[in-house]
C-alpha cells in the first residue's frame, strides 16, 4: 500500500507541476494549439529517436523524482545512492537532447544538439561538487538521508553557493534561458525547429516535468523537502518545489542568454572553481 501511494504520489506530483509550471510560464495556449495540428516530417528522419526521446525525457524526470523523499524517511526509491541515481538522470538528458536534435534529420535541430552536447557536459560538474558537498553532512548519498541530517539547520544556509549553482544547473536540464542553447530562438528553435503537432506538445510537457524533478531534488537537498512545522510533510515538499519552479520560470524568462563560448568560459572558469570552494568548505566543516 505504501509503495502504491508512493507511485501514486509521484504522478500526481508530475502532473500537478506541469500544469502549475505551464500556467507560470503561460503556455498552456500553446501546447493546446499544437497538441491538435498535423505533424509535419522533414525528409529521412530517425523516427524512432523523434519518438523516442520525448517519451526518455519525461522517463527521467519520473525517476529523478523517484528519489525524492515526500515524508521523512519515505522515498519511492529510497536508494543509499540517490545522489547517484539523479547525477545518471542528469547525464542521460544529454543523449536525450542530443538525440531529438538529431532525429529531424535538419541542421538547426543538429546545430542545437550540438550546442548542448557542448555546454551540457561541463555543467554536469558544478552539479556533482555541490550535491556531493550537501550529502557530506549527512555521511550518505541516500536524499533521505539529506534530509533527515537537515532537521536542525537546512544546507541553503550551511552551504550558501550550492543552491544558486544548481539553479544553474537546472536551467540547463530544462532548457531555459541563459542556459538554452539547445532550442534557441537564434537557430530557430533548436532541437525543436521542425517539431509539430502531439510530438511539440510532448517534448514540452517532457520539459515541464523535468522543472518539476529538478525543483524537487533542488527542495530536498537544500531546503530540507518535506521538513517543516505543522503542515504534513508532502505539502512542505509540493511547496518548496513550487516557489523554485517559479524562481527558475522567471530567471529564465528575466536573465538574457550570451553566446556560447562565452558561456563555457564562465562554466570553466567561474562556476566550476566556486562549486569546488563549495565542496571544500562544506568538508572542512563536515570534519
Amino acid at each position: 500500500m505504501t509503495v502504491l501511494l508512493l507511485v501514486l504520489a509521484v504522478c500526481a506530483t508530475l502532473l500537478a507541476g506541469v500544469v502549475l509550471a505551464a500556467v507560470l510560464d503561460r503556455a498552456l495556449p500553446e501546447l493546446a494549439g499544437t497538441m491538435t495540428r498535423q505533424r509535419i516530417e522533414t525528409e529521412a528522419p530517425d523516427r524512432m529517436n523523434r519518438d523516442l526521446a520525448p517519451a526518455f525525457y519525461l522517463a527521467l524526470a519520473a525517476e529523478g523524482l523517484s528519489v525524492v523523499p515526500f515524508a521523512p524517511g519515505l522515498a519511492l526509491i529510497d536508494s543509499p545512492v540517490g545522489v547517484v541515481i539523479w547525477g545518471a538522470c542528469e547525464a542521460l538528458t544529454i543523449i536525450v537532447v542530443f538525440l531529438h536534435g538529431w532525429s529531424p534529420n535538419a541542421p538547426f535541430p543538429l546545430i542545437g544538439a550540438y550546442r548542448y552536447a557542448a555546454i551540457g557536459l561541463p555543467v554536469m560538474l558544478p552539479s556533482m561538487f555541490v550535491l556531493i558537498a550537501a550529502a557530506l553532512p549527512a555521511e550518505s548519498l541516500s536524499l533521505v538521508a539529506i534530509v533527515d541530517s537537515q532537521r536542525e539547520i537546512w544546507n541553503v544556509l550551511r552551504q550558501p553557493l550550492g543552491l544558486p549553482l544548481f539553479l544553474v544547473v537546472a536551467l540547463a536540464l530544462t532548457l531555459r534561458g541563459p542556459m538554452d542553447y539547445a532550442d534557441a530562438a537564434d537557430i530557430a528553435g533548436g532541437t525543436s525547429a521542425e517539431d509539430s503537432g502531439a510530438g511539440r506538445t510532448l517534448w514540452q510537457v517532457a520539459r515541464l516535468a523535468m522543472l518539476v524533478s529538478v525543483s524537487a531534488v533542488a527542495a530536498t537537498v537544500f531546503l530540507g523537502g518535506p521538513l517543516g512545522p505543522v503542515l504534513p510533510g508532502p505539502v512542505w515538499l509540493w511547496l518548496k518545489t513550487a516557489v523554485l519552479m517559479a524562481v527558475l520560470i522567471w530567471l529564465g524568462n528575466r536573465v538574457a542568454r550570451t553566446t556560447p563560448s562565452r558561456m563555457l568560459t564562465i562554466l570553466w572558469v567561474v562556476l566550476l572553481p566556486l562549486s569546488f570552494a563549495d565542496l571544500i568548505i562544506s568538508g572542512v566543516l563536515a570534519l
